[in-house]
């Protein structure tokens, strides 16, 4: 039964864009998802289950890439690489504890990758969350795909943040975080890491769904919308950043990317 709903979402996950040998970059909230193929498949799907259906549809020479994004380390200065969880949700904490995961090391915006090309992600300990040496990079480089299940781009595309900082966008700006750091081999020490955070005092609101309509608008992206189906989409890494530079370009930045709250 396990191997005909792995075949079946597979499929799904394929029908969406998601092609054998991919790196995926993978965004999600599942409480929608897994009532439907619960209710759908007449058995409790799991995110583990999810989890190994990703595997199945990227196959062996695919890449499965997750966020695990945690935001206590500003607050609790505080961050072990070996055990810090992600906040992101259950299918991101089933790819943490995979055997054979590689974390990267921003203990803000960390990312655990697993399949052919985990390896390229080993040793990445950007000081910037959304630096040229971040995972970000390294997916856009390797030519990877971004999916989203059950989100909207604003509560889930932290890529457009990697753009803007690769643009030195005015209305974001470099602030530090300082904290005590655990590597992978148990050592501690006190580590300084940045992020390209919003200008609160001018009223800087994130504002990134205008974007994604746009680029369902123009075929960039491919599958199916949250509240349809089982709610994946897929868009090329390299095809987001190109759109998202021209409205930052163009001085289009504020009609598409953030609101300015008075």
């Amino acid at each position: 039964m396990k191997k005909n709903i792995l075949d079946s979402l597979a499929e799904n996950w394929q029908k969406s864009g998601i092609e054998k040998g991919d790196l995926l970059l993978l965004h999600s909230s599942l409480k929608d998802l897994l009532k439907k193929t619960s209710d759908e498949f007449g058995v409790l799907v799991t995110p583990n289950i999810i989890f190994d259906s990703f595997i199945h549809a990227l196959g062996e020479t695919g890449t499965l890439v997750l966020p695990l994004y945690n935001f206590d380390f500003p607050t609790a200065k505080y961050f072990n690489i070996r055990e810090t969880p992600s906040q992101m949700g259950a299918l991101t904490e089933v790819g943490r504890k995979h055997p054979n995961a590689v974390r990267t090391g921003h203990p803000i915006y960390s990312f655990v990758a697993i399949g052919k090309l985990a390896k390229e992600f080993e040793n990445i300990d950007n000081k910037s969350g959304y630096g040229l040496d971040s995972p970000f990079a390294k997916i856009k480089d390797l030519n990877g795909k971004i999916g989203v299940i059950g989100l909207t781009d604003q509560n889930s595309m932290t890529s457009y943040h990697f753009v803007e900082e690769q643009n030195l966008v005015d209305y974001r700006y470099f602030k530090d975080f300082q904290g005590i750091y655990i590597n992978n081999s148990g050592q501690e020490s006190t580590k300084t890491y940045s992020l390209y955070v919003r200008n609160l005092e001018r009223g800087v609101t994130t504002n990134v769904n205008r974007m994604m309509d746009y680029l369902w608008q123009i075929g960039a992206y491919q599958g199916e919308k949250p509240d349809e189906g089982y709610g994946l989409r897929t868009i090329l890494f390299k095809t987001l950043y190109y759109e998202t530079e021209q409205k930052i370009k163009n001085g289009e930045a504020i009609n598409f990317l953030y609101s300015i709250e008075k």
